[in-house]
C-alpha cells in the first residue's frame, strides 16, 4: 500500500497543542501497553506521536532517538522524557518519564511478591509460555518497521548489516559498534552527505501523515533553547536529589543497590541489554542477592510486563531486599518493595538528567550534519543490533534447551514458532494493538498448557 495517498481533510493542518493533562493520559496509557522491549516501545512512540496524533514530525522525532540511541540506560524511557519536556517543558519531561516507568514498577513489584512467596505454578507458567513467542512477533515487527523507516539508502542498510554481524557473528560490544558507526557517520556526512540526512525528507513525511505540532521547520520552544545558567542549575539540582535519597538509605543492602545503580547507569551503553550482563555479574556473583535461576526468572517478568525492559533492576532489588531481609524476617514484603523503588529510582534518574539538561544541546543541532551525520549512522547500527536481539529471543524461545555449545539442542518448539508467526502476522496485516496480541497469545498459551 502506497503512504502517498491524499490525506484526509482532517490531516491537512497541524492539530492543536495538546493540553498537560491530554498528555498525561497518553503517558499513563503507555506506560501500560509498551510492551516489546526498546524497539517495541519506540515503535509503539513513532505510531502514537507521529503517525496518529501528529504531535511532532518523524525527522524531529529520529533526531531525538538518534541522541538517546547513544546514552547510557534504557532510550525509550529517554526518548518518552525527551518528547514529553518537547512538548510541556519540564514538567512534561518528569511526567512522562515517571508515568512510562510506574506502571511497570508496581506490576513487577506484585508479580515479584508472588513470585517469591509461590514460587512457579502452573497456570502463570502457561501464560508465560504464550507471552513469550508474542514478544518474539512484537521486537521483530517493531524492527521490520523502524527499521523500513531509518534503513533509507544502501550505505545505511551496508552499516545496519555490518553491526549484525559484528554482534552477532564477532560478539563485539555494543559501545565499539556505537563508536564505530559514529565514526563511518561523520566520515560519510563529509563525503555523502545526501546519504547521511535523518529521515525520509520533509515532503514523503508531510504526505503520509499531514503536518506535524511540532514539524519539520518548527523553530525550538523558548524552553528549549541552550541557556549556560540552566545547565549549571540542574547539574546542581540532580547531585543534591541524588545526595538526598543516597543519605536517607540505611548502611547495608539497600545502600549498595544506591550506589550500584547509580554507577550502572552511567556506565552502561546499548540500553537494558548492555545492562544485564553487568547486573548478574553484580547481582549474582558479587552481592548475592539473588541466584543465577532467579535472575533468568526475573528476566522473563521483565520482557512480558509493559515497561522498558531495564526494569529487570527493580526484580533484582526487591528479590535481593527480601533475600537479605533488610527490615527484618517479619517485614519481606516491605523489604522487597523498598528494594525494588531504590533499584529503579538510581537506575532512572541519570535519565532525566541526560534529557533535561542534554536536549537544548540537541535542539540547537538540529540542522548541523556534523552532529546529525553521526548519529543516523549510530541509529542504522542499532537497528543490526535490535536484531540481534530478536533472533536471540526467538532461539530462547524456539529452543529454550539450547546452548552456545549446542544452539539446537532439546528439540524445536514448532506451536511457539507458528503462534509468534501468526502474532507477527496479525501485527504487520491486520493492524492489531500490541496489547491486543499480547493478552491473545498469553490466553492461547494458557489453554495450551492445560492441555497437554
Amino acid at each position: 500500500m502506497s503512504t502517498l495517498q491524499p490525506l484526509p481533510p482532517n490531516t491537512l493542518t497541524p492539530p492543536p497543542a495538546p493540553p498537560f493533562t491530554e498528555a498525561l493520559l497518553f503517558w499513563l496509557k503507555l506506560g501500560f501497553i509498551s510492551f516489546g522491549g526498546p524497539a517495541g516501545q519506540i515503535a509503539v512512540m513513532h505510531q502514537e506521536l507521529v503517525e496518529r496524533r501528529r504531535w511532532i514530525s518523524e525527522r524531529r522525532f529520529l533526531h531525538a532517538l538518534n541522541y538517546c540511541m547513544v546514552l547510557p540506560g534504557p532510550e525509550a524511557t529517554q526518548l518518552a522524557i525527551y518528547m514529553g519536556w518537547l512538548l510541556h517543558r519540564t514538567r512534561g519531561g518528569i511526567a512522562a518519564g515517571v508515568l512510562f516507568v510506574l506502571p511497570s514498577l508496581f506490576i513487577l513489584i506484585g508479580l515479584s511478591a508472588v513470585y517469591m512467596a509461590y514460587g512457579n505454578q502452573p497456570l502463570v507458567l502457561g501464560v508465560f509460555s504464550g507471552i513469550k513467542p508474542a514478544v518474539v512477533a512484537v521486537v521483530a515487527f517493531a524492527v521490520w518497521r523502524i527499521g523500513s523507516r531509518a534503513l533509507k539508502n544502501g550505505a545505511l542498510w551496508l552499516i545496519a548489516a555490518a553491526a549484525f554481524i559484528a554482534i552477532f557473528a564477532l560478539g563485539l560490544p555494543f559501545p565499539a559498534i556505537v563508536l564505530g558507526a559514529g565514526v563511518v557517520g561523520w566520515i560519510g556526512g563529509r563525503i555523502a552527505p545526501g546519504k547521511f540526512q535523518i529521515g525520509g525528507g520533509h515532503a514523503a513525511t508531510r504526505a503520509a501523515f499531514g503536518p506535524a505540532l511540532i514539524d519539520d521547520a518548527t523553530p525550538p520552544p523558548a524552553h528549549a533553547r541552550f541557556r549556560p545558567w540552566r545547565l549549571v542549575a540542574l547539574l546542581a539540582i540532580f547531585l543534591a536529589l541524588w545526595a538526598a535519597a543516597f543519605a536517607l538509605l540505611p548502611a547495608g543492602t539497600l545502600r549498595d543497590m544506591g550506589f550500584f545503580f547509580t554507577k550502572a547507569a552511567y556506565v552502561t551503553f546499548g540500553g537494558a541489554y548492555a545492562v544485564l550482563p553487568y547486573v548478574y555479574q553484580a547481582g549474582v556473583e558479587h552481592f548475592h542477592w539473588l541466584t543465577g535461576p532467579q535472575m533468568i526468572d526475573g528476566l522473563g517478568l521483565g520482557e512480558t510486563t509493559p515497561g522498558p525492559l531495564i526494569m529487570v533492576v527493580a526484580f533484582v532489588g526487591f528479590v535481593g531486599a527480601w533475600t537479605h531481609q533488610v527490615f527484618g524476617p517479619q517485614s519481606l514484603l516491605l523489604a522487597g518493595a523498598a528494594g525494588a523503588v531504590v533499584a529503579t529510582f538510581f537506575t532512572f534518574l541519570s535519565c532525566f538528567l541526560f534529557i533535561l539538561a542534554g536536549g537544548p544541546l540537541v535542539e540547537a543541532t538540529r540542522d548541523d550534519l556534523r552532529f546529525t551525520a553521526p548519529l543516523t549512522g549510530v541509529t542504522a547500527a542499532v537497528v543490526g543490533v535490535v536484531l540481534n536481539l530478536a533472533v536471540f529471543f526467538a532461539w530462547h524461545v524456539f529452543w529454550p534447551r539450547g546452548s552456545s555449545a549446542a544452539p539446537f539442542a532439546g528439540g524445536f518448539e514448532g506451536f511457539d514458532a507458528l503462534l509468534a508467526l501468526a502474532a507477527w502476522f496479525v501485527l504487520w496485516r491486520g493492524r492489531a494493538g500490541i496489547m491486543t496480541v499480547v493478552l491473545t497469545c498469553a490466553a492461547i498459551g494458557l489453554v495450551h498448557a492445560l492441555m497437554v
